[in-house]
């Protein structure tokens, strides 16, 4: 802290040796008078949909320290603005209305992050190959990336392809939103017994498909328990009963570490049972009914 006000200190005594009219105003100089810009539609949107009723504010202006440290020197486009007011309605439909239709708005406000800060371009680690779409932080906000890849069904130009993305952007939200549930209140320490002794850093070297081969519903459910819980949680959500059956029954043949079909089927089961269960005790939510809320609305933005 010392070292901080020394230098702003020293800072100023340097400007103030300069000449005024070499400064000139100090609103004209780029940073220091401040950024000033009249609301939109977008922000009118914002406002009467995510901040007045459920005190979510959602940054999209361009703002490249908003991140954490770990990612300030990345480089990141910026949000384009005709993609933020679909990508934010879409999530409202996929993921907050249908908790609130299965409990109440003061869960959802009291449970939802509360900060949303949006970016056009994606984190790619270089290291492992891995690409990150969204960042967690403190679990109230949410940094959503690659945004300007986003397109529904219900914008100009759509093609088949753009659901990837759409689906990963809704799962990424139910992911970090999951993540704030079990952060209050801990899932049962049961669910970190199945598949103990097999979770591991390298599961960058996995694909989905076989690490379903050892019980788990994607790759990266394969970091820690706490991945694996909320990427069970969003997985199951986004892609509904039926989605998420076909994967499970489509498991064959044995992993690598030696895990058969059946017991891999058998770890999921186990591990969607207690989602299930933790939605019902914990929260008083039907998890089957919620997820067919969020699958209906999410099939209506895809395909």
């Amino acid at each position: 802290m010392i070292k901080r006000i020394c230098y702003t200190l020293f800072a100023s005594a340097i400007l103030l040796s300069c000449k005024k009219d070499e400064l000139g105003e100090v609103g004209e100089i780029p940073g220091l008078g401040g950024d000033t810009w009249a609301p939109t539609a977008i922000d009118a949107w914002i406002s009467d949909s995510l901040t007045k009723p459920f005190n979510i504010s959602v940054k999209y202006k361009w703002d490249p320290h908003e991140v954490s440290d770990q990612y300030i020197l990345r480089d990141f486009v910026p949000p384009k603005e005709e993609v933020v007011t679909p990508l934010l309605s879409s999530i409202k439909k996929v993921w907050a209305d249908p908790y609130i239709a299965e409990s109440d708005s003061a869960f959802f406000k009291q449970h939802c992050p509360k900060f949303f800060t949006l970016y056009g371009s994606a984190i790619y680690n270089t290291s492992n190959g891995t690409k990150v779409l969204g960042i967690a932080e403190g679990g109230r906000k949410i940094n959503l990336l690659e945004v300007n890849t986003f397109k529904t069904t219900q914008m100009a130009g759509y093609k088949a392809s753009d659901s990837m993305q759409v689906k990963m952007a809704f799962h990424t939200v139910h992911h970090e939103a999951a993540h704030i549930l079990h952060q209050t209140v801990m899932y049962p320490p049961d669910y970190k017994r199945i598949s103990v002794g097999m979770y591991t850093t390298n599961w960058v070297n996995d694909t989905d498909e076989s690490a379903r081969q050892d019980g788990f519903i994607t790759a990266y459910s394969k970091q820690d328990p706490n991945e694996d819980f909320v990427e069970m949680i969003s997985m199951m959500l986004t892609e509904g009963k039926t989605g998420f059956d076909a994967l499970v029954n489509g498991i064959t043949g044995t992993s690598v570490n030696g895990t058969t079909a059946e017991e891999a089927k058998s770890k999921l089961r186990q591990k969607e049972a207690i989602v299930v269960n933790y939605f019902k005790t914990v929260w008083n939510i039907d998890f089957y009914s919620l997820q067919q809320r969020v699958r209906s609305a999410t099939a209506s933005y895809i395909y």
